[in-house]
């Protein structure tokens, strides 16, 4: 899975998830339609999405997500067109998140953060677990080997309903 694209950089550290979407846009449990609203909590928020209309990749400071543990906040970078975050730390449930929804959280060295913020497009190569930004070299990440499998199906309810045809084979063996 490659995913590539033009980056927003956003140079803050502490993005908390009422920032990416703000409370009172939680009305749904559906994932869809959330992205018209995303950064609307975050002073200036729309205007900086619009800076990179097309952007994929968003580039963040130390400790994105923290705050609330509303999986909306991905749903909401989704809606908006991202399909990774790139930072030098997430918050612990925002990451989870991002896994289970299938947006890569790319965790980067804090030296690294301000060459990415500088870049214009990036390249993530989520399988050999690299990513490139503009044209420079790949530099290697680390993704949990687990999760990445949830990230590669699309996130954790789609890689579980790809594996429902080898439980069923499963039980139907043992049954035998």
């Amino acid at each position: 899975m490659i995913v590539e694209g033009a980056i927003l950089a956003l140079p803050f550290a502490d993005i908390d998830t009422d920032q990416i979407i703000p409370a009172r846009f939680l009305t749904t449990i559906d994932t869809k339609g959330l992205g018209g609203d995303c950064m609307s909590g975050m002073p200036n928020g729309r205007e900086l999405l619009a800076r990179v209309p097309d952007a994929t990749i968003l580039v963040t400071g130390a400790n994105f997500g923290c705050g609330s543990s509303r999986e909306h906040a991905v749903w909401a970078l989704q809606g908006q067109g991202f399909c990774a975050v790139v930072a030098p730390s997430f918050a612990r449930i925002f990451e989870e998140n991002a896994y289970n929804n299938g947006v890569v959280p790319v965790t980067i060295d804090p030296a690294q953060l301000p060459r990415f913020l500088a870049a214009t497009r990036a390249r993530i190569d989520v399988e050999n677990q690299t990513i490139q930004r503009d044209d420079e070299a790949p530099i290697a990440f680390a993704l949990d080997p687990v999760r990445k499998a949830f990230v590669l199906g699309g996130g954790y309810l789609r890689y579980l309903a790809a594996k429902i045809p080898q439980v069923r084979a499963w039980e139907a063996a043992c049954r035998t």
